[in-house]
């Protein structure tokens, strides 16, 4: 009997063992270290959290030319990619940049996989209710381009006449959605992932013309043998900003501050000659 129970605890002491090591595994797999001032790694917040880890990961479609886009050679290359660059060297951190779905953004945001949206982003007033938007540092315009110029589109509910592309979650399908004509047109709008897809399906004639920001459709046509053809109409101003998360209001203020500065330095006028052969470079906040 004193054998037989001798085992038994023996037994129980390796089971004890057992489970001890396994919950202080499973504390540790929850990824909650302390640092020296006491807080956690996932107690920190807003520009706390960039600044602790040294790192700012931009979210981008990498299709999205000039601003964010592949090279012949697979390179990340545009215009928001060298500004994002000079304002994380402003701001003392790396940049990462990170391609997303643009239809998932905010979950990309809220998830924490990116730090912030920078890729040619519209100001609307979608995007400055969900997130925390720097200040817009961009004027673009929504224009309508056309397979060629028997496309007339002087007015918004001329858009009845055409089969329409344009981008899934984009600026341009809010302003189509918003425009007061909407409900002539509605049934002739055709969504796709990319522009570069509603391009090509417009080149095949499966559609007459696109909705799509001008600093994008500008730049395609420089690039297409087939020239698209800018329609007399357009949707007004169109202003571009980068998107933080809601809460982090400090980050898109530290943003702001970075890109001011690199404008007061001819950096960021130096980048969008390099891109626009102009200086299309403002910052200014947003009407009460």
């Amino acid at each position: 009997m004193k054998i037989r129970r001798t085992a038994m605890k023996k037994l129980w002491t390796s089971l004890l063992m057992i489970t001890l090591v396994a919950g202080l595994i499973a504390m540790t797999g929850c990824g909650s270290t302390e640092n020296a001032d006491g807080t956690n790694d996932s107690d920190l917040t807003g520009w706390a959290y960039i600044e602790d880890k040294g790192e700012l990961i931009v979210g981008l479609d990498d299709t999205f030319a000039p601003m964010g886009f592949r090279d012949e050679a697979g390179d990340l290359v545009g215009f928001d990619i060298d500004l994002a660059n000079a304002v994380g060297e402003q701001l003392g951190v790396k940049v990462t940049f990170k391609s997303i779905d643009w239809d998932a953004k905010e979950m990309e945001l809220k998830s924490k996989r990116v730090d912030c949206i920078w890729n040619g982003m519209s100001a609307t007033p979608e995007r400055i209710e969900s997130m925390a938007l720097t200040d817009k540092y961009i004027n673009n315009k929504i224009i309508v381009m056309g397979k060629d110029d028997t496309i007339k589109v002087k007015k918004a509910s001329d858009l009845a006449n055409y089969n329409v592309g344009t981008q899934a979650d984009s600026a341009a399908l809010e302003i189509l959605k918003a425009n007061p004509d909407y409900d002539t047109f509605a049934d002739k709008i055709s969504e796709y992932k990319t522009y570069d897809e509603a391009i090509m399906d417009m080149q095949a004639g499966r559609i007459d013309c696109i909705a799509v920001d001008q600093v994008l459709g500008e730049y395609k046509n420089t690039k297409l043998a087939q020239k698209m053809v800018v329609c007399d109409y357009d949707f007004g101003d169109d202003f571009y900003a980068i998107g933080c998360r809601k809460a982090d209001t400090d980050v898109a203020a530290k943003i702001t501050e970075a890109l001011d500065a690199v404008i007061q330095s001819g950096k960021a006028e130096e980048i969008s000659n390099k891109w626009f052969g102009r200086n299309i470079v403002i910052l200014e906040g947003y009407d009460e």
